[in-house]
């Protein structure tokens, strides 16, 4: 007996239909069972689902010979269900990756209860995913672990979606409970399921991806089949009538079918023009039939719902759309104002920035900001700390958003964007250093020195190498990039490579500082105890190995893709891993798009990345340009790569990083597994490929690039750049000359307390005990016949390697 059955009713959505069924046999928890009904669908769904069945034997597939409707599509289903659970799909969304794992954990931690409410997220076409939904109720501070609805009977009010639940198949069975024929089936089955359950559980998870479809679904499609929900509320208060111990809970279903009418008749492409005045007519009628006993009110609620409520059981047709036009209204002239507000503030703030201007320039003052905003972090970070340090006359200032102002260290003064304070630092402030641009209206004046740090080693395409790359430059103007640039009086380079991509990207009279990135100074000062006091901070339990997972943003796709399903990652991997997952900056304050299981932990919000790479023993990411920064520790990297044809074709790259990779190279999820958990990640060739890395990419990453840039730019300090000439030559230089690569000591990876040094394999983990041989071509790959594990460049042997007689 399966612990899942899923039932997904099919019919007329070919075209999602494949995405939908991967979605559920792709579950990196794999005990159930999924029943495919196909309600004689006129397109080529049948010929799909026949072709599933026929590969995965997990896949059931009924074939209905008249199309009833989703309720009686999904009681078919459940009729031919074994799981313990009956989950209901429809055959357009997309289960999300690592539910089905997080849904078993749930119910086992709850006792296995009637109903498990969960959270679902709106997917829309372009790809991108909402927040999730219901993420205040279902929140696991918001109620007890396990209830039953009269202690938490803010659960009525959650959309009636029969997907966003688990049932237990004996519940159901015992309740006789089924859906009925029609359009807005869902309502008479949502409410009589709550009611009914003796216990509930939540899961604050989005465990289902509910497409948003622009056309075709019953939400969008303008008829009289939306007179069928008054059918259905009808079947709804007979099934009360039948359980007199239900009754107090009238008030509350009164409540939202009144709600539920006000909102068919008020939503714009569900009813005709002309049906509109009789849904309002029956509306009232029904209303009037169901209505509660004298006195027996229902919950409390604003003064707006009570308004509506009032005007459908009264049946005021005219009144009600005249306060639905008023109400259009309003919200227009109030966005109308605030745009007129919002454009007198700026014309106040130009004319404060002007003013400043004519002030002079504070010597002592040097203003700092990183990732538009986005706190203390980066290379102007790094700088900062070391022009307090040595400066003794500066005063810094931080421009970032109130929301990350707790990421400022103390004696650091805050600067909201866009305030008056803001435009008087821009105005007066004599060193400006910053890893983006600053705002265009910003006028550099003369005697101001603005530095550009950058924030990342060059993979993909910038600047004016964009021009040949239309969609990924996205509309961007390249005036006006050369316009800021050319503001620019140093440009911060980390290695070579960067300088020659800053100065033919961004053409402009600067002078490039070949100083190394400051931002990575920390992974050759930190200690051992600075090591294990962050990972202590994180919750990286002793003796595992922590796997920092970092990927980047696609400038093809909206919105955020999981290109890994980390629930299945960590659950292969097992007790002996943790993985750190890190999502770009562009997405950082999304989170996962899913609650963390075990063994994984969501450390998007983390202030400081490089604190990230110091607790790690090993970083998977794909183009990120933190993999420049990471070789500095000279730990195991490993590049997952599975779409990079697509990612070089759509945003150009400087080089091939799969031929050119500081560790081995994993194109598939299967893969990357297979490194990590067989060693293969941590071998000597992997480690001769990562110095050829750093050779190249970390020349100057020596622990001393943040003083070399506040002598040279803070104190007027000579220096002898690596790449360049030395400015003032007559000077003696004051300045660090750079420290060899063999001559470095970076900070001690964790597994070096576990008696390994800095880069050695961690254990085997048990998928690797057995069957793994190595692989004598550096550039081969296959599998093994005596194992599962793809062999990607290994040069190391198990004790139980077999004979490479068995390679197949």
């Amino acid at each position: 007996m399966p612990r899942f059955s899923v039932i997904v009713p099919v019919h007329q959505v070919q075209a999602y239909l494949h995405e939908c069924l991967d979605s559920v046999l792709g579950q990196c928890f794999g005990d159930f069972e999924l029943i495919a009904v196909d309600d004689n669908s006129p397109d080529s769904s049948g010929e799909i689902l026949d072709a599933y069945a026929a590969a995965d034997p997990r896949v059931t597939v009924i074939h209905l010979a008249q199309n009833g409707g989703l309720g009686p599509a999904r009681n078919t289903g459940t009729a031919r269900a074994r799981g313990d659970y009956v989950l209901y799909l429809d055959s357009d969304d997309t289960m999300a990756p690592g539910a089905l794992r997080a849904l078993a954990e749930r119910l086992s931690a709850t006792s296995d209860p009637d109903v498990l409410v969960f959270d679902y997220a709106p997917a829309y076409w372009d790809g991108s995913l909402a927040p999730p939904a219901h993420a205040d109720v279902l929140a696991p501070e918001a109620g007890p672990e396990v209830c039953s609805l009269a202690e938490r009977p803010e659960l009525l009010r959650l959309p009636a979606f029969p997907w966003a639940r688990a049932y237990r198949r004996d519940f159901l069975r015992r309740e006789n409970l089924a859906f009925p024929p029609g359009t807005y089936e869902d309502t008479p089955w949502n409410f009589p399921v709550l009611l009914t359950a003796r216990t509930i559980a939540t899961l604050g998870r989005v465990c289902v991806h509910y497409r948003q479809r622009r056309g075709g679904s019953i939400l969008t499609t303008t008829g009289r089949s939306h007179f069928d929900v008054f059918e259905q509320y009808d079947r709804l208060f007979a099934f009360l009538e039948a359980r007199p111990e239900l009754e107090r809970w009238r008030p509350h279903l009164h409540q939202r079918m009144t709600d539920h009418f006000a909102t068919i008749h008020s939503s714009p492409g569900r009813l005709p023009r002309s049906a509109r005045t009789e849904f309002l007519r029956r509306a009232r009628a029904h209303c009037r039939r169901h209505r509660p006993a004298p006195g027996a009110d229902g919950p409390p609620d604003t003064r707006a719902r009570r308004l509506r409520r009032l005007l459908v059981r009264c049946g005021a047709h005219r009144v009600f759309r005249l306060l639905s036009h008023a109400g259009r209204a309003r919200r227009l002239l109030g966005a109308r104002l605030g745009a007129a507000r919002s454009l007198a503030h700026k014309a106040v703030l130009r004319g404060h920035y002007l003013l400043q201007r004519r002030r002079p320039l504070d010597p002592g003052l040097a203003v700092f900001s990183a990732y538009w905003g986005r706190g203390y972090s980066c290379n102007p970070a790094a700088i900062e700390a070391k022009a307090r340090e040595l400066v003794p006359d500066i005063r810094t200032a931080w421009i970032c958003d109130p929301a990350y102002a707790h990421t400022l260290p103390p004696g650091v003064r805050h600067i909201r964007p866009d305030s008056a304070a803001y435009w008087t630092a821009l105005a007066r402030a004599r060193f400006l250093v910053s890893n983006v641009n600053l705002p265009h209206s910003y006028r550099k004046r003369p005697g101001q020195l603005l530095l550009q740090t950058h924030h990342g080693t060059p993979l993909k395409h910038m600047g004016l190498d964009l021009m040949a790359y239309p969609a990924a430059a996205d509309g961007m103007d390249f005036e006006r990039l050369l316009e800021h640039t050319d503001r620019w009086d140093y440009s911060l380079s980390a290695n070579p490579h960067s300088t020659l991509v800053w100065e033919r990207a961004y053409p402009s009279p600067y002078t490039t500082l070949e100083f190394g990135y400051p931002r990575n100074d920390v992974f050759q000062t930190a200690t051992a105890a600075d090591v294990a006091r962050i990972r202590a901070e994180l919750g990286v339990p002793e003796r595992v190995t922590a796997v920092l997972y970092a990927p980047t943003h696609r400038d093809y796709q909206r919105g955020r893709q999981p290109w890994l399903d980390l629930a299945r990652l960590v659950a292969t991997l097992g007790p002996s891993f943790v993985v750190l997952a890190r999502s770009h900056y562009f997405h950082a304050d999304e989170g996962l798009p899913c609650e963390p299981p075990g063994g994984l932990i969501d450390v998007s919000a983390h202030p400081s990345v490089e604190e990230l790479c110091l607790a790690s023993d090993v970083l998977v990411t794909d183009y990120s340009s933190l993999m420049f920064d990471y070789a500095n520790l000279d730990r195991p990297l490993v590049i997952h790569a599975p779409d990079w044809e697509t990612y070089r074709d759509a945003r150009g790259t400087y080089f091939d990083v799969t031929a050119m990779a500081p560790g081995p190279v994993a194109r598939s999820e299967d893969e990357l597994i297979d490194l990590l958990a067989t060693g293969a990640h941590a071998t000597e060739h992997a480690r001769a490929r990562r110095a050829a890395f750093r050779q190249r990419f970390c020349p100057w990453d020596d622990g001393h690039a943040a003083e070399r840039v506040v002598r040279h730019v803070f104190l007027g300090e000579p220096s002898a750049p690596a790449g360049g000439s030395v400015v003032n030559a007559s000077a003696p230089l004051d300045v660090p000359s750079v420290v060899p690569l063999a001559e470095r000591r970076p900070a001690p990876a964790p597994g070096s307390s576990r008696a390994t040094g800095p880069g050695s394999p961690a254990p085997l983990h048990p998928l690797a005990a057995k069957d793994w041989w190595s692989c004598p071509a550096s550039a081969s790959s296959y599998r093994c016949s005596r194992s599962r594990a793809t062999c990607a460049s290994v040069s190391t042997r198990c004790s139980a390697s077999p004979s490479p007689t068995s390679r197949s």
